[in-house]
């Protein structure tokens, strides 16, 4: 399925774990030093450098970019350590995280609440994901270097979707699949 941000409910609300998809638009890049402060500004009633309504952010810190090129290799990281913060960014209008590996309960929950959803990146595929990004600016945080705030612009960046707003999860189902298969021995 091809999606375009910022995300609507209407189109989180088609979103079931499992769904391919190839996502357009504009993303932005935070791992948890930027969510961190993000956090922290948010508690003390400021505002975010970007309006985070409908967006997704992409857990990831890229590897310089080629001459020529917008970014580097640019794979997905563990998503389970900004799992701290997220509640609190979807509480503020975000409407998906990409990222690898499993979520908590608590970010679960918060997906449900704010239909929102998690999606998957393939690890070990950066450099294919490196292609759908087509710009990619540095927008806050530039201190904190490869985990700066960026911006970028994809086009069909390719990602499944693990968390739904339903409550699916896609590798829960995996493992409900292989353990049936294993029953039948």
């Amino acid at each position: 399925m091809k999606i375009t941000t910022p995300l609507t409910d209407e189109v989180i609300e088609q979103l079931h774990a499992g769904d391919a998809v190839e996502i357009t638009g504009t993303i932005y890049v935070g791992r948890d030093a930027a969510h961190k402060r993000m956090v922290v500004a948010l508690d003390a009633g400021e505002e975010l450098p970007f309006d985070p309504q409908g967006q997704i952010i992409y857990y990831m810190g890229p590897s310089p970019a080629r001459p020529g090129r917008p970014i580097g290799s640019a794979g997905p990281t563990t998503s389970y350590r900004m799992d701290p913060y997220t509640p609190r960014m979807l509480g503020v209008g975000l409407k998906g995280m990409i990222g690898k590996g499993n979520r908590s309960p608590e970010v679960r929950e918060a997906l449900k609440k704010h239909k929102a959803v998690y999606f998957a990146a393939t690890g070990g595929a950066a450099a294919l994901i490196a292609a759908s990004i087509k710009e990619a600016e540095v927008i806050a945080y530039e201190d904190l270097g490869a985990e700066a705030l960026r911006k970028l612009r994809v086009e069909d960046f390719p990602a499944i979707v693990v968390n739904d707003m339903y409550g699916g999860d896609v590798y829960e189902q995996g493992k409900g699949k292989y353990a049936s298969m294993q029953v039948g021995k």
